[in-house]
């Protein structure tokens, strides 16, 4: 019997859960100035699990605007040598090799960005990838999974540290707004919401058997007759 494969569960997508720390909210004038990105893996039993992590500081790119208010919530210092931050073209080519290449080998045709509000962590990655030209990246240019809506429905929480805490994930509240750390606990919440779907028998779906198949078909003949 063949093992469940990460390929399989999402219609040959292959999920990246993605943070992205900024100096602003407009992805098209204000800097990326942090990425964190964390690839899932399946095991043999189909349960979900944190894999591989990737982390870049990012330069501003030349014209860039920054906002003191975005730089004082998330406590980046752009003058810190310590940041190690290299180029925003260099950010997303590395970022861009390193998840085709985990993409490819798990048999998957693109990656999706799983996100906490993936609207703005996708907006900031796409405008990026415009900026720097990445030739053929392997994210879907609009499709992303939103941790926010997922956890609305599962855990009845939209915030990020909340959702964590309804699924007893721990959460430091003084490493939040990092990158790496947040796409961590993101990644750590995407597969519980995932695995517990499947605990509770969401998935795989249940193919119906003959004795349903036939009883559907009476329903429908018998509401055919009545509106007959």
């Amino acid at each position: 019997m063949s093992h469940p494969e990460l390929k399989d569960r999402f219609r040959h997508y292959f999920p990246v859960i993605i943070d992205v720390e900024t100096a602003g909210f407009n992805a098209q004038t204000d800097a990326l100035l942090e990425i964190g990105a964390v690839t899932i893996r399946m095991d043999e039993h189909g349960i979900m699990h944190p894999d591989k992590e990737f982390h870049y500081h990012v330069e501003p790119f030349a014209g860039a605007n920054i906002e003191q208010a975005a730089l004082d919530f998330n406590g980046i210092k752009l003058d810190c040598a310590l940041r190690g931050a290299v180029s925003e073209s260099e950010a997303m080519k590395g970022l861009c090799k390193a998840i085709s290449k985990s993409q490819k080998a798990v048999d998957c045709q693109r990656s999706v960005i799983v996100a906490h509000n993936a609207s703005f962590d996708m907006g900031f990655i796409n405008a990026a990838l415009a900026r720097t030209k990445v030739k053929r990246p392997p994210f879907h240019p609009f499709v992303s999974f939103d941790t926010t809506s997922l956890a609305a429905l599962t855990l009845g929480q939209t915030v990020l540290i909340k959702a964590c805490e309804a699924a007893q994930i721990p959460f430091d509240q003084q490493q939040a707004h990092g990158a790496l750390y947040d796409a961590q606990r993101t990644a750590e919440l995407f597969c519980f919401m995932m695995n517990r779907y499947k605990h509770l028998g969401g998935w795989p779906l249940a193919q119906p058997n003959d004795a349903e198949v036939e009883s559907h078909s009476e329903n429908e003949n018998i509401n055919e007759d009545e509106r007959e």
